[in-house]
């Protein structure tokens, strides 16, 4: 019996990508062949991959973007990439194949739909993407990185969590130490599309906590560039102490000191906190496609380890009324860190191999 092949298909943004590259370092770990199917946008993320990873481009379109010649041409580039990749794999046979989604890893569960090849999808966020929505149940698996997600009737759904950077596994379950009559970071954290309302608020309801708390508050706060000098601004003038920056490189020692944390909830910002185990205040991105940053926060908000707000109730005094909630109770903080590493997946790797190792068994059963 030869090496065992997987097949990983994932789309051209981070959100997909990173996952699979975690999911390849494993089964490479494991003695695994492995190849990455993406498109030109996609292979921008592949630099972090292990160098034993076969790489491949292949035909693939969307038919969100572009204008009417380019919709048109979607349908055929797909249809030719699916068929390229189905003789690639009569040539050379994944033992599995796994989509992270987006329209890249079409032509591969495509083919491997086609050929009866074992198969499974991951899905990062609770809410299924367009690509994944059509093979979910044309799939032995769906792997799921939240939980509860939205499935649709007939899909075989299993909370897998979504891969967290080693960085995050190294605070798993850090000690929490609760609000108190000493020195609280608060960190905000907003992804760069959905930064800007946490810019335009947060600042403002840390201000008008009751004076007695505000003094001992220490806010590290990630602001886009066009905001960073108005929201330091702020803070200086009301002299609360803050760090502000476009990014964080160390957002997993600055979650793990944080009494409370607030932020949108992309599928990578609450894993980190559950793996982590912080309350947070969650305020779900609107616009992102099929809302599913609420379905993010779901898990969270129903364990009772965070508190979610939607954008368009998020204010002033809502959310300053939030924070000292959490920041006044040092019991039900607690109770809240505790709640969040119930929801978290630390392991989520090891859950995803171990899904594409029993699909391989079930082949050769």
């Amino acid at each position: 019996m030869g090496v065992p092949y997987l097949l990983i298909a994932a789309g051209g943004t981070g959100g997909h990508m990173f996952p699979a590259q975690a999911l390849a370092e494993a089964m490479l770990n494991k003695g695994w062949r492995v190849r990455l199917s993406t498109d030109a946008r996609g292979a921008r993320y592949t630099g972090g991959f292990p160098h034993t990873t076969e790489i491949v481009q292949v035909s693939s379109a969307t038919f969100a973007r572009g204008g009417l010649a380019a919709k048109a041409m979607a349908g055929p580039k797909i249809a030719g990439g699916v068929a390229g990749m189905a003789f690639q794999m009569l040539r050379d046979r994944p033992d599995v194949v796994v989509g992270f989604g987006g329209y890249p890893s079409i032509p591969a569960l495509g083919a491997a739909t086609m050929l009866g090849l074992p198969r499974m999808i991951h899905e990062q966020n609770g809410v299924l993407g367009r690509v994944n929505q059509v093979f979910a149940t044309r799939v032995a698996r769906v792997a799921c990185g939240v939980w509860p997600t939205d499935l649709p009737d007939g899909a075989d759904g299993i909370h897998t969590g979504n891969p967290v950077r080693a960085a995050v596994l190294d605070r798993a379950a850090a000690g929490y130490i609760p609000p108190g009559d000493y020195p609280m970071s608060v960190l905000v954290m907003g992804g760069s599309q959905g930064a800007r309302v946490l810019s335009d608020v947060v600042p403002g309801a840390i201000a008008a906590l009751p004076a007695d708390l505000r003094r001992h508050i220490r806010v590290a706060h990630q602001a886009r560039d066009e905001d960073n000098d108005r929201v330091t601004a702020f803070y200086e003038q009301h002299g609360i102490l803050a760090d502000v920056q476009p990014f964080f490189q160390d957002v997993p020692r600055r979650m793990s000191e944080a009494q409370l944390v607030i932020s949108r909830s992309g599928a990578s910002s609450v894993a980190d906190i559950s793996v982590i185990g912080r309350p947070s205040i969650l305020v779900p991105f609107a616009a992102a496609a099929g809302d599913h940053q609420t379905a993010n926060a779901r898990g969270l908000v129903q364990a009772g380890a965070a508190i979610m707000i939607p954008e368009n109730a998020l204010d002033v005094s809502a959310l300053t009324a939030q924070i000292t909630a959490v920041l006044t109770n040092p019991e039900a903080a607690q109770k809240m860190a505790h709640a969040a590493l119930s929801v978290g997946a630390p392991d989520a790797t090891e859950r995803l191999t171990a899904l594409v190792e029993e699909l391989a068994q079930k082949e050769t059963t």
